[in-house]
C-alpha cells in the first residue's frame, strides 16, 4: 500500500476509506512498526486508547500526527492525502477555491492546507518545518537526540510525499 501510485482521487478514497486506515498507513510510514516518542527518542512508549501513545520519560501524550504536517489539524487525513496528490499531480497550479471545492472544505482551510504542503515541499532539502514569516527571531534549543528524531520523522514524511509525486 505504501508504494502504490495513485492515478485518481477515487483510488485514494478506495485505498484509505476511513480515518483509521489513514492513521495505520501513516504509522507504518513514520514508525514502521516501532513507535518512537517525538519528545524523547530513548523513552519507552506506552500504547493508550484511541491511537494515542504516552512517552514514559516526558509523560506527554502523542499520536502519529504529532510534529508532522498534520499536527493539530481537524481535517481528515483522507482529505490531506487527496490535497497532497492534487497539488503534486495537477498539470497546472491548483487554486484554493478549486481545492476547497474538491475537498468540500472552506476556502480558508484549503488555503492553510495548500500553504503547509507547499512549505513542506519547499523545505524538502532542508528537512525543516516551514517558519512563519512573522517570527524571524526564533531560538530553539534541542538536544542532539531530539533533533535526530525530528529529522528522521521529517525525512520519512518527505519520502512519503515524494512517493505521492511519482
Amino acid at each position: 500500500m505504501i508504494n502504490e501510485e495513485f492515478k485518481s482521487i477515487e483510488e485514494i478514497i478506495t485505498a484509505f476509506p476511513t480515518e483509521q486506515t489513514c492513521l495505520v498507513h501513516l504509522e507504518q510510514l513514520r514508525w514502521n512498526g516501532f513507535v518512537i516518542s517525538p519528545f524523547d527518542s530513548n523513552s519507552k512508549v506506552y500504547t493508550c486508547q484511541k491511537n494515542k501513545y504516552r512517552c514514559r520519560n516526558t509523560g506527554k501524550y502523542f499520536n502519529v500526527k504529532t510534529k508532522t504536517l498534520f499536527h493539530n489539524s481537524k481535517i481528515e487525513l483522507q482529505k490531506w492525502f487527496i490535497a497532497i496528490w492534487l497539488i503534486n499531480f495537477e498539470k497546472r497550479k491548483i487554486t484554493t477555491p478549486e481545492l476547497s471545492k474538491n475537498l468540500n472544505i472552506t476556502q480558508k482551510s484549503a488555503w492553510m492546507m495548500l500553504k503547509n504542503i507547499q512549505g513542506y515541499m519547499r523545505n524538502d532539502k532542508n528537512l525543516q518545518k516551514p517558519v512563519k514569516k512573522k517570527s524571524k527571531k526564533i531560538k530553539v534549543q534541542l538536544t542532539e537526540e531530539i533533533e535526530v528524531v525530528a529529522e528522521n520523522d521529517k525525512l520519512q514524511m518527505t519520502e512519503w510525499l515524494n512517493l505521492l509525486k511519482k
